[in-house]
């Protein structure tokens, strides 16, 4: 099985090296590896250059004139200038990395067995750690059953079927839906622990509520199940200051038909894919 790592990389100077060091460890070798330094201000790129001067499975790609770097679409356009630099379809599995990222040696071999045992499994993945203190603990902002955006790998027909990655906030989750809408297993291996040196989006926690409402708005909910996930996200979060910019901002989208990646088709079936999730915790 052939596989094809892309990795996004945005000002990482003071991980990457490590991160480097645990992908060139892989036991399975069957892998190319592609850096996307999107412009980085430090020296993001020239650690990465000489770790992989004489490494001819990686490969280094340098964005210039960046704009914004923001979550979601930036970092999928990224992604596609790595992922469109080779013929991508000569692979089996379709890798996004984040450049954070720490992966246990077998991280590979396992993930490789994983889809060659179940042709049925579509995107696959392990757990999200974090440090605490002198422990590693499960980074927990989403539920066990879900493969994390920084560790994503997606079978490529799945990958083919689902339209690639959508270019828009809530992106890691729409992949999600839409493997289930194409009737892809998604797996998550729960003893195949990954190290996140850096906390998920720890620079717009400022903006956690707008960009909640935002993604919500993207992946085609509607008033009433936008409701309930904004309600849903302010209890665990104690905050009813949450709910109101989170829905209010979803509403301001919704009044100005913001575009979203998705179809009427994909918006119609993950409506009632999000229902049916939650009329099944009120059943019995």
């Amino acid at each position: 099985m052939k596989i094809l790592v892309v990795i996004p990389v945005f000002n990482e100077s003071k991980h990457i090296l490590e991160c480097l060091i645990s992908f060139h460890k892989q036991t399975y070798k069957n892998i190319k590896w592609i850096l996307v330094n999107d412009s980085s201000t430090d020296n993001s790129k020239e650690i990465i250059e000489e770790f992989i001067k004489d490494k001819p499975a990686f490969h280094l790609i340098n964005l210039v004139n960046k704009s914004e770097h923001r979550p979601g679409a930036k970092v999928v356009k990224t992604f596609y200038e790595g992922l469109n630099s080779l013929s991508w379809k000569e692979y089996d599995s379709i890798v996004k990395l984040d450049a954070d990222i720490i992966i246990p040696d077998n991280y590979f071999e396992i993930i490789v067995k994983e889809l060659q045992n179940n042709p049925n499994v579509g995107i696959i993945g392990g757990l999200v750690y974090i440090k605490k203190g002198n422990n590693w603990v499960y980074e927990n902002i989403s539920n066990k059953k879900h493969v994390r955006g920084p560790i994503k790998t997606y079978r490529k027909e799945c990958f083919i079927d689902i339209g690639g990655i959508r270019m828009t906030l809530g992106w890691d989750n729409l992949d999600i839906l839409l493997a289930h809408m194409h009737h892809w297993e998604v797996k998550v291996i729960n003893d195949l622990c990954v190290k996140h040196v850096k906390p998920t989006a720890h620079v717009y926690k400022s903006t956690k509520a707008k960009k909640l409402g935002e993604y919500f708005y993207n992946i085609g909910l509607n008033k009433r199940l936008a409701f309930i996930s904004c309600a849903k996200a302010s209890w665990k979060d104690k905050s009813i200051y949450h709910f109101f910019i989170s829905f209010k901002t979803f509403l301001s989208f919704e009044k100005l038909k913001k575009e979203r990646a998705i179809n009427d088709q994909e918006i119609k079936f993950i409506q009632k894919f999000r229902w049916n999730q939650i009329m099944k915790k009120f059943k019995y």
